[in-house]
């Protein structure tokens, strides 16, 4: 599936899904409570009513992420069981007839009776809202989870839930319909019984997941990828009956999900900065503490941040430790080493970020977030254990390496001077006024509403279909704005060249939120953003350097979900005085079906060959046009995507194109 675009209704959204990560018990990492994991210290907190009346309260909503968020919870179970270091491998299976299951060699939910519920352990675990280890810290020192909502959740949105338990010498299993136990834990006896561990088995309910229940490898894929290397010697194995299979174990962690993410980008030394250690903080406990680092040839940063397993992706106190140690660290050496002499000013965080990979993730009992989602943790001793350590290390890694500490320092030195350089570029479009929104492009028809909320702009390719789209708009709430052949490929390119690009300052302009440092999101003149391109070759690269540009300069637009791309008809059918637009070869061949012989087939290779009317019934009428909602589904893979496709690499381009060019019709060459 495209990590970047789907056609979806014009007003959904959906959350970026999110990597997890985690730590083996080694080199005086955070000892975990192994042992004492038994009925007693299951705490309940009772309240399971409401999931099913409400399930977006609890897995944000019941789409097809959210059906992922499901078989994502109970993996966090299995990984919290990994954290604790009793889980060697987790086994995540799509079956035949829509179900999945996943299964661990962990220690086994406890099967006895409760000692405060009147039931066996395993159904207050499934059937009670917050019933589980991780309160109190009694059976999980540590532990993440996408929320922490447990899998009663998961079971109260199963049609149908199937728990198998290993443990105590003996099968114990119990089925479930709708978070209801079919009957009593049924337990078989097994003698010299070798293995422990958990297997549950989720058939989503159709009258909940009305969306969808088909549940797709490939968003398992990305994400149990992304645990296996956050969770070193960790194995998960994948597997679609009758189908695919992957098998993952990186025992490198988090040093080679770096090393992932730089497949592409030209590192600029070899072997990413690696360092994992555990502070014992008087007021939390210990504190664990992994960053792996490694700088590339790009001008785009990324940086990860997870927090007990979970994906901070707003940041956070972890964060800010680590960036202000890397500014000050890069500074002082550079001053040291009189590679930065006496009137040069300092780094800022954005130099010494520049092209810059990192994986940072902290372990922490009790971690503070902002918000239920989690998306930033707030925990203030957490920046300043993550501030400390790496300050010490980094500082000594650059000592023992000068050579990569130069290559370092000068692409920080080279960052330095382009925002110099952006700088005055910037000045001086100001001073011509060339990105004041009081003075737009003249190539722009604007609307004559001022509402953006109410406001959308068409970005077209070519004067000929600009023409016809200026034409044929509802000019109340429809702005127009043709661009001249193709932009600047921001990939390859830093933000001081974007200022000399007339088209790129006009689409700046037109926008009204500025660029770089100077973007701000409430400047935004229009809340659709519209690229209509031709459906051929050109189209396509025109159209994938508009989605770079925005996707490396502002982002924003994508996270508010702005951006769309129109979708022009293929053919225009007639018979007669009867015409009809088709949209794919498919929709051709059903049209052609019904209306019969003696069909008149016209293939569209431009948007240019429409009139104003054509244009407007099939491509710009919100009562029947079609568009894709461009969104990032995945933030590393959107990331892989725009470096392969827009890179300085060839040879995973033209595998890229060799492996999608037969889902390609109608190639114009």
């Amino acid at each position: 599936m495209d990590p970047i675009t789907e056609i979806v209704p014009e007003q959904e959204q959906f959350t970026a899904m999110a990597a997890e990560d985690r730590l083996q018990s080694r080199e005086g990492e955070i000892a975990m409570a192994v042992e004492n994991y038994e009925a007693g210290d299951i705490q309940v907190l009772k309240g399971l009513e409401g999931v099913r009346k409400r399930p977006g309260m609890y897995i944000n909503a019941p789409d097809l992420h959210g059906l992922h968020h499901c078989v994502f919870e109970v993996v966090d179970n299995s990984i919290d069981e990994a954290m604790a270091g009793a889980c060697n491998q987790i086994w995540v299976t799509m079956h035949a007839d829509g179900s999945v299951s996943v299964r661990d060699d962990g220690r086994g939910i406890p099967v006895a009776l409760h000692p405060t519920e009147g039931v066996t352990t395993l159904e207050v675990v499934m059937t009670q809202l917050h019933a589980g280890g991780k309160f109190e810290g009694k059976g999980y020192k540590v532990s993440g989870g996408l929320h922490g909502v447990g899998v009663s959740v998961v079971n109260a949105l199963a049609e149908k839930l199937v728990v198998d338990v290993w443990r105590d010498g003996g099968h114990h299993q119990m089925t479930f319909s709708r978070g209801i136990p079919e009957g009593p834990m049924v337990s078989t006896p097994e003698e010299n019984q070798e293995h422990s561990g958990t297997s549950v088995r989720f058939y989503p309910d159709p009258t909940i997941f009305v969306e969808t229940t088909t549940f797709q490898y490939d968003l398992l894929l990305q994400r149990l990828r992304e645990l296996a290397f956050l969770n070193r010697g960790l194995v998960i194995e994948l597997t679609q009956e009758g189908g695919r299979h992957n098998r993952f174990l990186y025992e490198g962690g988090i040093r080679e999900f770096v090393q992932y993410l730089n497949q592409n980008k030209h590192p600029i030394y070899a072997d990413p900065f690696y360092v994992s250690r555990v502070v014992d903080s008087p007021e939390r406990g210990a504190i664990s503490v992994e960053i792996a680092v490694q700088h590339n040839e790009s001008f785009q940063e990324q940086l990860y941040s997870f927090a007990n397993n979970i994906n901070t992706a707003n940041g956070g106190t972890h964060v800010t430790g680590f960036k202000t140690a890397l500014t000050r660290v890069m500074n002082l050496y550079a001053r040291d080493k009189k590679m930065l002499k006496d009137n040069d000013l300092n780094f800022t965080g954005d130099d010494v970020r520049e092209g810059l990979t990192a994986i940072i993730s902290v372990k922490l009992p009790e971690p503070q977030f902002d918000t239920q989602t989690k998306g930033k943790l707030t925990t203030t001793e957490a920046r300043q254990v993550t501030e400390s350590i790496f300050d010490e290390f980094f500082r000594e890694f650059l000592e023992e390496h000068p050579s990569t500490a130069k290559i370092i320092i000068e692409k920080s030195i080279s960052a330095s001077r382009a925002r110099e350089a952006a700088r005055k570029a910037r000045e001086t479009v100001r001073r011509k006024g060339a990105l004041d929104s009081a003075s737009l492009p003249g190539k722009l028809a604007d609307c004559s509403n001022k509402d953006p909320k109410e406001s959308e702009l068409y970005i077209v390719e070519g004067d000929s279909a600009g023409g016809s789209a200026k034409q044929g708009r509802d000019r109340h709430f429809q702005a127009i704005l043709p661009l001249k052949g193709k932009i600047l490929n921001v990939e390859k390119a830093r933000i001081d060249k974007m200022f000399g690009h007339s088209e790129i300052r006009a689409l700046i302009a037109a926008l009204g939120t500025g660029i770089g440092e100077d973007f701000n999101i409430e400047k935004l003149r229009y809340h659709r953003i519209i690229i209509m391109t031709d459906a051929d070759v050109d189209g396509a690269h025109i159209r994938t350097l508009l989605l770079t540009f925005f996707y490396r300069q502002m982002p924003q637009l994508f996270e508010g979900g702005h951006i769309y791309i129109a979708q022009p008809p293929l053919f225009k059918l007639t018979r007669g005085k009867k015409i009809i637009y088709a949209y794919s070869d498919d929709e051709r061949d059903s049209v052609i079906a019904e209306m019969g012989d003696n069909v008149g087939i016209q293939r569209y290779k431009g948007l240019g060959e429409m009139d104003a009317e054509q244009l407007w019934t099939t491509t710009m009428d919100p009562s029947v046009r079609i568009m894709r909602h461009a969104h990032i589904k995945d933030v590393i893979e959107a990331d892989g995507m725009f470096t392969v496709l827009m890179g300085d690499e060839v040879p995973p381009r033209r595998e890229f194109i060799i492996n999608y060019a037969r889902h390609v019709k109608n190639l114009d060459i």
